[in-house]
């Protein structure tokens, strides 16, 4: 069994991933801004001038860099961007700090990133993990996050997850949306036809498990589920799973964007991704399709 060490273990996916990975036999310890015991875990305090603790990083075999403020919490100003971006970086360098100082070296460095590496735009064809990043605010954040990731290449194998919507049934963007369809609010965002990606929490949390202990995955795959609606089928069937109508109209584009500013680019934007490079290593997505996902989130 292992140790593996988890940078924003309480949040939606480092929860999950967690209860897998200490069911599996394995000790996994998390490390944050505080020090404390949560359900039988060790979480560690890393200090921005000294780092990891060298305590946190013993005998650590493996790490999962998930932590990150949340993309959608707060309108996009230049501090809230700066924040996106450091909180992704810092933990990174934290670890790295320690693996110089302590002579540390994990087998693998698996860190979270996003399809909006990509950037938000829009696009029709199906990308691959080689297309080029883009040019644009979330394209910049998750390019300086991978590139923390990458940092540790020479010292560790590393696996970088680029992930879209992540459905679950606890936190995350669907009890969001759910309440909204309950209420007969559901609707297309802007004209409806942006590809809207998402993966179910638990393919998503297999798909980290593999990353870790599959030594053949190296570099970026895309996760994501195999349909891939428009935003509006999406709305529509979230409101039919819920036995609620779909008779809103559409939340024009302007108004998000004097709502939202940049972060709207991101809900109005989007496409299709291509997963066979991820689908290749013998992972397998068990909730191919939003109803049938939907159906086990909301039961």
């Amino acid at each position: 069994m292992s140790t593996i060490l988890i940078t924003g273990g309480s949040g939606l996916i480092g929860s999950a991933l967690t209860a897998h990975l200490r069911q599996g036999g394995h000790e996994v310890r998390w490390i944050g801004r505080a020090a404390r015991r949560s359900n039988g875990v060790s979480c560690f305090a890393w200090h921005p001038q000294l780092g990891a603790p060298d305590e946190a990083v013993r005998d650590v075999e493996h790490v999962v860099h998930l932590a990150g403020a949340p993309i959608a919490d707060e309108r996009w100003s230049k501090d809230r961007v700066r924040e996106l971006t450091t909180s992704r970086t810092a933990g990174p360098q934290a670890l790295w700090q320690a693996a110089q100082r302590t002579g540390w070296r994990p087998r693998s460095f698996v860190s979270a990133s996003g399809s909006g590496w990509y950037g938000a735009g829009r696009w029709n064809t199906p990308l691959a993990e080689e297309a080029p990043p883009g040019h644009d605010v979330i394209a910049n954040i998750t390019t300086a996050w991978e590139d923390a990731a990458d940092r540790w290449s020479t010292h560790a194998r590393v696996v970088k997850l680029r992930t879209p919507v992540v459905l679950a049934r606890t936190g995350g963007a669907l009890p969001r949306l759910a309440r909204l369809a309950r209420l007969g609010l559901a609707a297309p965002l802007g004209d409806g036809r942006q590809v809207m990606t998402w993966v179910h929490l638990n393919d998503l949390v297999s798909a980290y498990s593999a990353a870790l202990f599959n030594t053949d995955l190296r570099g970026a795959y895309n996760v994501a589920a195999s349909e891939q609606p428009d935003n509006r089928s999406f709305m529509r069937t979230l409101a039919h799973a819920l036995h609620r109508p779909f008779v809103m109209p559409a939340v024009p584009g302007f108004a998000l964007r004097l709502v939202l500013g940049d972060m709207a680019d991101v809900l109005l934007g989007g496409g299709p991704l291509r997963t066979e490079r991820l689908g290749s290593t013998g992972w397998r997505c068990t909730h191919p399709t939003l109803e049938a996902a939907l159906h086990d989130l909301l039961r």
